[in-house]
């Protein structure tokens, strides 16, 4: 099993950026895909990036493509989201998620097997 463990969420005004940070420890870091979630209030849990193992492949929603940026450090055993022209609307929290198929996680979403962190609020002001 792996743990996860995000930083770097906080407040921005719209337009702005910010750049999240999910460290994990355990089991061999580069052995998974990663993937970011979000889920915000009154709303169901939405995928927003993944990356494959090798950091070769990405993928995106929709709603984000364009403006964010998910790459990973396998040497530093650490996933990264980039975000930048922030709007309302991309007001969540933030979830790291560590599972066997990036392309998976696009297409079908979170399974029983991955491994979840804690959590990090983003809030953008208009």
């Amino acid at each position: 099993q792996v743990q996860l463990v995000e930083s770097g969420g906080g407040l921005v005004q719209a337009g702005g950026s910010l750049r999240l940070s999910c460290a994990a420890s355990g089991r061999t870091f580069s052995s998974y895909a990663m993937g970011w979630f979000r889920q915000a209030p009154g709303k169901e849990r939405e995928f927003v990036a993944a990356i494959n193992r090798s950091g070769a492949s990405t993928y995106y929603s929709d709603s984000v493509k364009g403006r964010f940026t998910i790459s990973r450090d396998n040497a530093k055993n650490t996933v990264y989201l980039q975000m930048n022209s922030l709007k309302p609307e991309d007001t969540a929290v933030y979830y790291c998620v560590a599972g066997s198929s990036a392309s998976r996680m696009l297409l079908q979403g979170s399974d029983q097997h991955d491994s979840w962190g804690q959590g990090t609020q983003v809030t953008v002001s208009s």
